[in-house]
């Protein structure tokens, strides 16, 4: 069932990654240097990590879809194109989704549930 679940978090990504990387020319902002760049270097980022979790150490890989993912929340703010609404609206909401989808596998891992188990429970 773990793997199932991981597996499928991994084509969802895949997908995100790959839709994040070519939107500045679906979504009609292109013409934004600073959003086109990181929309097509995160995607590609996305897509390449996510189809290494099939085939490598998955947790490393949910880490790494974890921190693109938390960037893409901020990138907008911090790359300057928070004006550009489209722009703006996709990168946070593909990086919000990345991001909950990474923390669900993260969490479903059996190490990382052990280790917040001893930290709650102090055992």
């Amino acid at each position: 069932m773990q793997t199932d679940m991981r597996r499928w978090q991994d084509w969802v990504v895949f997908t995100l990654g790959l839709w994040l990387a070519v939107s500045p020319w679906l979504a009609g902002y292109a013409a934004h240097d600073a959003a086109t760049a990181n929309g097509a270097l995160a995607g590609l980022a996305l897509a390449l990590a996510s189809h290494f979790g099939f085939t490598i150490d998955h947790l490393s890989t949910e880490w790494v879809t974890m921190g693109l993912g938390l960037w893409l929340l901020s990138a907008p703010f911090m790359l300057g194109f928070e004006a550009n609404h489209v722009a703006a609206v996709n990168a946070v909401a593909v990086g919000a989704l990345i991001a909950a989808l990474s923390a669900s596998a993260l969490e479903l891992d059996r190490e990382i549930g052990r280790l917040l188990h001893r930290l709650t429970t102090g055992h």
